[in-house]
């Protein structure tokens, strides 16, 4: 399996420092109870379809429909300081009004669909062909025949519109690596926390393999996991032992590239806490060693 992400463990102990709330926050129970209102919403789509920010008090009024000004600005009261700042020439976004209505673009909280989506590539496991599944806001690459699973992660319903069929399938494939590349680097994809990095015995079997990758949020618990070679998607000498032998990576779906969704060719020492990943290609292979933070400590060439 390519990899996954995990929701957080709600028994899961968060350190003090992300438990903490400033003086002037706002609990998340009120934050959320702050947006329970078809006015406001409406207020941050106006102030979104804006042409320029910021928007004057009776612009944002008229963009709403609103003609009752002091209901208007007892609505957009609600959101200053939280969701949108007063400014001397305007109304303008906080960024956790920005992320509100990202979200209702991306049809996260209101679209709920189940479709099928064709996908080019083969199981390893079985010669079958792949297909990919799109059901609870994820999207799947697996094998209908042994149901052998080769990713399967978050991707916003807005994400399927005005796309065809082949545009899903490579959105979904530079959205895997796109997050891995940002959590790699330590950085949460979901709430911009700090991720480490480790090598795990895959002993629970969440991707069935001997060893795979976590990246764990020390801040909101988000894990990605995935085998060691899904790490080397943008690695230079990878990249260039392919354009070798005339294949583009970093156009071609993960899923179809062996050394990457499965650990075949991925060995694993314990003791030193290194692994080595070796790609085939042609009459070449190319042996690639990591530490267990991920960083490439060596690379072979025959």
């Amino acid at each position: 399996m390519s990899g996954s992400e995990q929701s957080p463990d709600p028994d899961t102990p968060q350190s003090a420092s992300s438990a903490t709330q400033d003086d002037d926050g706002l609990a998340a129970a009120d934050a959320f109870a702050l947006l329970g209102n078809e006015t406001r919403i409406d207020i941050l789509q106006a102030l979104w379809r804006a042409p320029e920010r910021p928007v004057s008090f009776s612009a944002l009024r008229k963009r709403v429909g609103m003609r009752d000004s002091a209901q208007f600005n007892y609505h957009l009261s609600k959101l200053t300081d939280h969701f949108v700042r007063s400014t001397d020439d305007g109304y303008e976004f906080q960024y956790a009004g920005e992320k509100v209505v990202r979200a209702i673009l991306a049809g996260t909280f209101t679209d709920r669909v189940s479709l099928s989506v064709p996908i080019t590539g083969t199981c390893f496991a079985c010669g079958e062909t792949l297909v990919g599944q799109y059901a609870d806001e994820r999207l799947s690459v697996e094998c209908a025949a042994c149901a052998t699973t080769y990713a399967r992660y978050a991707f916003p319903p807005g994400g399927l519109r005005n796309r065809s069929d082949a545009e899903v399938a490579a959105a979904f494939d530079q959205r895997i690596r796109h997050l891995h590349c940002l959590a790699a680097d330590g950085v949460c994809p979901e709430c911009g926390g700090r991720m480490t990095t480790t090598l795990t015995p895959d002993d629970d079997s969440r991707l069935d393999l001997n060893v795979r990758v976590d990246h764990t949020c020390q801040q909101c618990q988000h894990t990605l996991s995935s085998p060691v070679g899904l790490s080397l998607l943008d690695d230079a000498t990878v990249v260039a032992f392919h354009a070798d032998h005339g294949i583009d990576v970093t156009s071609t779906p993960h899923w179809t590239l062996g050394w990457c969704v499965t650990d075949a060719t991925t060995a694993y020492d314990p003791d030193r806490d290194r692994a080595t990943v070796t790609i085939r290609l042609d009459d070449e292979s190319l042996t690639v060693t990591l530490d267990g933070s991920l960083s490439v400590v060596d690379t072979t060439r025959a």
